[in-house]
């Protein structure tokens, strides 16, 4: 059964974990909290301090298994994320084992994210909101799940270079876009808050912040770009989300 657990449930019932889910985890807790290398995304490190955030694991990543987790994960944490904080994010750990480590590259770690986000689309339970566009390439487009529109995240283990989104598992971090429109509704403070993030990113990456960073709804800007960048400056130009509408929608 796939479970949401808050931090000190995790903290306190280690036992409640398998070895590779207990291990993850500390690294992320350490990652999250380590003063002197601090991570970028600071609203992420404030969800972690202040116990906002949620966790989940998915069983192996080579399975079909894995996407029926998320799926299960993602539903029932729409119902509760409203109620976590103003910094709520779900926290996703998916098992990655060492085989997978030593001969996957960043391009199938991708290939393994987008087909998982197709998976989930297709089985979604309610309709994408009518509002949001169906098209990727759409500077309003994003990610929605179960009537929410998330902001998507993805580390893997492949991503040497840039450290902000390197993990020793598959990790996601799905955040709703009501908590990112809570937070940017100060413009001044919003940008000051992604003024220091890029530089932390500067410092914590061995190479500068990828071009396709950028604000949503803002002209020429792509949400799907962002969720899974590459480990250099390549930038992918077709999102492979595309078909999924074509096999949807389109009669």
């Amino acid at each position: 059964m796939t479970i949401l657990y808050t931090k000190e449930i995790l903290e306190e019932n280690p036992t409640l974990l398998e070895p590779w889910e207990r291990k993850v985890f500390t690294h992320f807790s350490e990652k999250l909290s380590d003063k002197k290398a601090p991570f970028p995304c600071i609203p992420a490190t404030q969800g972690f301090s202040l116990n906002q955030l949620r966790y989940g694991f998915l069983r192996d990543i080579r399975t079909k298994e894995s996407a029926q987790d998320l799926k299960e994960l993602l539903s029932r944490y729409t119902t509760i994320s409203r109620s976590t904080g103003k910094y709520a994010s779900l926290i996703i750990f998916a098992e990655t084992p060492e085989e997978v480590v030593e001969e996957y590259e960043v391009e199938d770690y991708y290939q393994w994210f987008w087909n998982t986000l197709n998976t989930l689309a297709r089985e979604d339970e309610k309709e994408w909101p009518t509002h949001i566009p169906k098209d990727a390439n759409d500077s309003a487009w994003e990610f929605c799940f179960h009537g929410e529109r998330y902001f998507m995240y993805c580390a893997t283990p492949a991503h040497k270079r840039r450290q902000s989104r390197s993990f020793p598992c598959v990790m996601l971090a799905i955040t709703p876009r009501w908590v990112l429109e809570t937070f940017n509704a100060s413009k001044q403070k919003s940008q000051r808050v992604q003024e220091s993030i890029r530089k932390r990113i500067v410092v914590y990456d061995s190479i500068g912040p990828h071009l396709d960073l950028n604000v949503y709804g803002t002209e020429n800007n792509y949400e799907w770009k962002q969720y899974f960048l590459t480990d250099d400056e390549t930038s992918h130009t077709k999102c492979p989300f595309e078909h999924l509408w074509k096999e949807k929608h389109v009669k």
